[in-house]
């Protein structure tokens, strides 16, 4: 078996023309016989990364996928080097979330070739949404988004957070490669496209003896480009010589996740944090509305680092205590204590040494939620909002018949796939037998059978049809009203 190493490659050099004739030559795949294809191999232990203080050349210096010379490749490689700027555009809308991005795969052991796949998938797109309706820079469908726990309803949708998109993503990621025997190139493909067509064609190449090397799996376009995509990026990042611009971002982070611990309006927590409120809403686009849900998430990522966002006169007053040292206290004793570090400490008190003496009061990271952070838009003229009425519904019964899916379903219907499982009380993963009854809740003015608008939709009516996966609002955010 042919199984995607992980190997710890520092940037090379070549030349152009050194690069596309390297990448010219295939390699041929033998056939292996079953008993030896289908054992799991033990995962290397991961390299120690290396250390740079630019994110583009840390990351670059511990991509580990093998390079498998390929025509493919080559293309790829092509396309990229007449986009030299390709990615200092790119790089522009995923500064704020990169470095916290690279730590997420680290901390969890996982190739740093995988920071690559947002710029694959969407060019870091928060608000990109596919044909087959997947959405956010990872490109996560919502029955997948709700599996790996992904919050959407009226007020919120985790795939386009970026951050909380991350997180099920490498989980789904993680997911694949085992099920994939640790094979990366299948469970990426798999990612793309789907594990059955994969699994599908690895089981046609070994019924044929063929080798189910990636490169040798008949698989659609769309995948059989997406591999090279990403192999290729990862190629010219170790080789910037041949002309394709590396952008250079320094291995810092330049914004900070505030957990606010309650329900906040954007405009309240900007005023306090002495923040653009449009910012802050370009930061969290999983935010549909001027406020967060009453039942959270109540994170949000601000444009602050994280020692200016615990010197902000607003962290102090809502996040902090006062304390006073005693006799024998250390910082470290102190930061037991009360949960929270040394590292912490010093920063909300601008200490730049661990001394401190008796009788000192210091501000101790320590949630104080005194005041409300939301704005009650029924009451406030000024801001009010106007409310989405709530539809009466009838109950639908369908029966399943052979063939039928969760997705398809919910897409039939135009519900949201949450409220079909909740509705029969199924899991994203259930299967479904034939002749077994689903309830659904439709609006009783509409027939069951999806039906198209005739009129240009109110801003409310585009927003409604993306929470129902049909397509999300063209513009950003809607005009926020003065606060």
């Amino acid at each position: 078996m042919s199984v995607i190493g992980c190997k710890q490659t520092p940037t090379q050099s070549a030349s152009h023309q050194d690069v596309l004739k390297d990448l010219l030559t295939q390699k041929t795949f033998k056939s292996v016989p079953e008993a030896i294809e289908n054992t799991v191999e033990p995962e290397p232990e991961p390299p120690k990364p290396y250390k740079a203080p630019d994110i583009w050349q840390h990351i670059a210096q511990n991509l580990s996928f093998e390079q498998t010379p390929h025509p493919r490749l080559k293309t790829r490689v092509e396309w990229y080097l007449s986009q030299p700027e390709y990615l200092l555009t790119v790089n522009r809308r995923a500064s704020p979330y990169l470095y916290h991005i690279v730590k997420k795969i680290e901390q969890r052991n996982l190739p740093l070739d995988l920071a690559l796949l947002p710029f694959v998938e969407s060019d870091f797109r928060p608000l990109a949404v596919s044909q087959q309706s997947a959405v956010g820079v990872w490109q996560l469908v919502d029955a997948t988004a709700y599996h790996f726990g992904l919050q959407s309803n009226d007020w919120y949708d985790g795939r386009r957070d970026v951050l909380a998109s991350t997180d099920a993503a490498l989980s789904y990621l993680q997911y694949l490669h085992k099920t994939f025997k640790g094979n990366w190139l299948h469970a990426i493909a798999a990612y793309n496209t789907g594990e059955g067509r994969v699994k599908a064609a690895i089981k046609r190449n070994r019924a044929a003896g063929k080798s189910t090397h990636y490169w040798h799996l008949k698989l659609p376009k769309e995948t059989a480009d997406y591999i090279p995509k990403l192999l290729a990026l990862s190629y010219l990042l170790k080789h910037p010589q041949t002309g394709f611009k590396r952008p250079n971002l320094n291995n810092t982070p330049s914004t900070t996740m505030l957990d606010v611990g309650q329900a906040f309006n954007f405009g309240v927590l900007a005023q306090l944090l002495d923040i653009d409120k449009q910012k802050l809403h370009d930061l969290n686009t999983g935010f549909l509305r001027h406020q967060s849900p009453e039942q959270g998430p109540h994170k949000i990522l601000v444009p602050l680092s994280e020692k200016a966002l615990m010197q902000s006169p607003f962290y102090r007053e809502q996040f902090s205590r006062s304390y006073s040292v005693k006799l024998n206290d250390t910082l470290y004793g102190i930061a037991r204590q009360f949960g929270t570090s040394v590292k912490k400490i010093k920063q909300l008190n601008n200490k730049q040494s661990n001394l401190i003496r008796v009788g000192e009061t210091l501000l101790i990271n320590r949630a104080n939620l005194n005041r409300s952070l939301t704005v009650d838009y029924q009451i406030s003229p000024y801001l009010e909002q106007q409310a989405i009425p709530k539809k009466p519904t009838i109950e639908h019964h369908h029966t399943i018949v052979s063939g039928d899916s969760l997705w398809d379903l919910s897409q039939h219907y135009q519900v949201p796939l949450k409220d079909l499982l909740d509705w029969n009380n199924l899991q994203a993963a259930s299967i479904l037998s034939p002749g077994k009854v689903l309830i659904l809740h439709l609006p009783s003015q509409a027939n069951p059978q999806p039906k198209a608008h005739t009129n240009e939709p109110s801003y409310l009516d585009v927003l409604e049809g993306a929470l129902q996966l049909k397509e999300v609002p063209k513009t950003n955010q809607p005009n926020l009203p003065p606060d």
